[in-house]
């Protein structure tokens, strides 16, 4: 086991902290330096925590062959690196990270290859802020000589603990953006839907105004709504006929008058879905008003 702590008071001292990292820390703000870092070591794994009281620009290489879980304690996200890819950031001032070096990831039965894509991504979970402070508070507790980071299995659970909570990051941010797609797809169908509110589209129709697959159509309305496009736009228009009914004169205008307005040609079908939808018959909605 391998443990220090370094106060730096210039960049240039923080930057040689890390063994077998390649970094060049530019400071950006005004002030004078103030940097800490604790770092402990034990077999293929590294832990480290780095506080900064300014702004500072990082340029570096991770070392060879390794595989860096990151987490920024401003936000509660988790960054990759690794060996092969240039990094670069500007970290805010009263920066604080806490991080995980995964030495020959393979040994994990895991691949740095497979995460490239995902280098310098925020990636977040609703576990991202316990984890964080739980790696915090290890160091802390080995840099004190409470916590033994050369016990029995102790690297295998923090290595496991950083792989679960990257498959659940990914998890999340998979559907953000499975969510954030079906929302632009039903934007455009919206678009359509409101320049001609009271005609009657197919799902065809739909699919074609969003330059969408009806397949691809019908699932991002199962995101957005957990309802068919069909039965989301025939709620619409009922929900414009209960406007015009309950603003109608009972007098002067009949259902049938509205309801066809929208475009509900059977009415038998229509009296129907708009008891399913408002608990009454549009007859007694049009009484009411």
């Amino acid at each position: 086991m391998a443990i220090k702590v370094l106060e730096a008071h210039e960049v240039s001292e923080h930057r040689v902290a890390l063994p077998g990292w390649q970094e060049q820390y530019t400071q950006m703000s005004a002030g004078h330096f103030h940097g800490r870092l604790g770092h402990a070591q034990t077999g293929a794994v590294e832990l480290y925590e780095e506080h900064m009281n300014l702004r500072v620009e990082q340029e570096f290489h991770a070392p060879p062959d390794a595989l860096v879980f990151s987490f920024d304690m401003s936000d509660d996200a988790l960054y990759l690196l690794d060996g092969q890819t240039r990094n670069a950031w500007v970290t805010p001032e009263n920066y604080r990270e806490v991080a995980v070096v995964l030495k020959q990831p393979a040994a994990w039965k895991r691949s740095a290859a497979e995460f490239r894509q995902l280098v310098l991504q925020p990636l977040r979970s609703t576990g991202c802020r316990s984890f964080e402070d739980s790696l915090s508070g290890v160091l802390a507790g080995a840099l004190e000589g409470h916590v033994d980071v050369d016990a029995p299995g102790f690297a295998e659970q923090i290595a496991e603990g950083c792989f679960l909570l990257l498959d659940e990051a990914l998890d999340v941010g998979a559907r953000r953006r499975s969510e954030n797609q079906a929302r632009r797809v039903v934007e455009r169908v919206k678009e359509v839907v409101n320049d001609c509110p009271q005609d009657s589209f197919g799902v065809l129709d739909l699919a074609e105004a969003a330059g969408v697959s009806v397949r691809h159509l019908q699932q991002s309305f199962m995101r957005y709504a957990d309802m068919p496009p069909t039965v989301w736009l025939r709620n619409r228009r009922l929900n414009a006929v209960r406007r015009d009914l309950l603003a109608a004169d009972p007098g002067q205008v009949t259902v049938a008058e509205v309801a066809m307005r929208w475009s509900f040609w059977h009415l038998g079908r229509f009296s129907q879905s708009y008891h399913a939808l408002f608990g009454e018959y549009p007859k007694a909605t049009l009484k009411r008003g």
